[in-house]
């Protein structure tokens, strides 16, 4: 666990989130240190600061942004561990996508959003946490062309499987991913799938604090090349 004397946030409530934060990550099993850690609590504490005026997410505590935002958010990343070039769909004030990136800043991250409100939030955001490897796009997924494929595709706010499919076939190579961010294991909505797609992987995810189901689902093109890393 990392220890930062000269932190901001080691005191008072922030010293109470920075303590719940942390103990979230280490349940998770993530190596990270403590700049890392502020970054997270520094995004924390901009997003509860402009939500008062902008209405950004329907979570007002703080404290319950940290588990049903931040380490919900976490919990995804071992699943992008092959992943370098990565679109976060719907990101919203971006989640998952900000704290993924803060974790990893070997991966380049591409935050979509159609709501300026939070994709200026998200540009006042990339810039206070100095995210280099972070841009954000003002833009319906449906009309955004972007300069090359993604590797993987990733949302946690579309409302069916298989609309993030048709809206977001065009922003990954054949051999990518889709990576849908889910309550309870979405039985109906994968019965759906055409034959063009295919689910590689279920997985049920154990997020620290957050009592109902959590599930994330990758799916595949269905024509995608063999690849020596599956």
């Amino acid at each position: 666990m990392p220890h930062n004397d000269n932190s901001p946030y080691g005191k008072g409530l922030n010293g109470i989130k920075r303590a719940k934060l942390q103990t979230g990550i280490d349940s998770l099993g993530i190596e990270y240190n403590a700049d890392q850690l502020d970054k997270l609590l520094l995004y924390l504490n901009m997003l509860e600061r402009w939500n008062k005026a902008y209405n950004l997410t329907a979570v007002r505590d703080s404290m319950e942004m940290i588990d049903l935002h931040l380490l919900d958010s976490l919990a995804v990343l071992p699943f992008i561990n092959k992943s370098t070039d990565i679109i976060d769909v719907g990101t919203g004030p971006g989640l998952p996508g900000i704290p993924l990136a803060i974790m990893s800043p070997d991966k380049a991250f591409t935050l979509l959003d159609s709501n300026g409100k939070k994709t200026r939030f998200l540009f006042q955001a990339i810039n206070e946490l100095d995210l280099i490897n972070v841009v954000e796009v003002n833009a319906r997924v449906e009309r955004f062309q972007p300069e090359k494929p993604f590797d993987t595709v990733l949302s946690r706010a579309f409302s069916s499987i298989p609309d993030m499919l048709k809206n977001c076939s065009h922003l990954t190579t054949e051999t990518g991913d889709f990576m849908a961010m889910k309550g309870k294991n979405p039985e109906s909505e994968l019965s759906q799938l055409d034959k063009n797609y295919k689910v590689s992987d279920l997985c049920r995810l154990n997020v620290p604090g957050v009592e109902g189901e959590r599930h994330l689902i990758k799916i595949n093109k269905t024509n995608r090349s063999p690849s020596l890393n599956t």
